[in-house]
């Protein structure tokens, strides 16, 4: 088949073309700005989404921290409560007769006082004497004379108290020094 094309066909053929040009042009700019606007808001959903991630994980550790805490103090709590009722019962028990504490005596002066003479020693290392210190008895000297001396009490329902137990200290034999 043959055609005749004429210039003016030809020229709207051009216009046509251009046109499109111009179209596809301007299409594929905004495609471009699209793209670019698409591509922007993801790196921008992705950074939050890091930081979220990071935030969460940072939430989560002192979380943890917080937890272990939590759990360290209510064992402690516990362990409080424990020995708080074991000291009501302690001080709610009434002493019995002939029952003994020792004093530890620094120059005379009471210092602590032990539920035994074994746990007054024991404990001397904290002030400066081994635990197994030698203990001599006072005898006659003055208790001030004494950096640190042991002293027993034993109750006495007669008097309602404790009362100091005197040792009596042996007398050399036939005035042998």
């Amino acid at each position: 088949m043959i055609r005749i094309v004429t210039t003016s066909r030809i020229a709207q053929l051009e216009a046509d073309a251009h046109t499109a040009h111009v179209f596809a042009w301007e299409t594929t700019a905004q495609a471009n700005e699209a793209f670019g606007q698409h591509v922007r808001e993801l790196h921008a959903v992705t950074d939050r989404a890091e930081r979220a991630e990071s935030a969460t994980s940072e939430v989560g550790v002192l979380l943890a921290r917080a937890v272990e805490e939590l759990a360290a103090a209510q064992e402690e709590l516990l362990l409080k409560d424990i020995e708080i009722r074991r000291l009501r019962e302690e001080a709610e028990r009434r002493p019995i007769e002939g029952e003994s504490l020792t004093v530890l005596l620094h120059y005379g002066q009471p210092h602590t006082i032990y539920a035994s003479r074994e746990d007054a020693h024991a404990d001397t290392a904290v002030h400066g004497y081994p635990a197994d210190h030698v203990w001599s008895p006072r005898g006659e000297r003055s208790p001030y004379a004494c950096q640190w001396s042991c002293e027993a009490f034993t109750y006495s329902a007669a008097s309602n108290g404790f009362r100091r137990v005197y040792r009596a200290v042996a007398e050399p034999m036939g005035g042998a020094a």
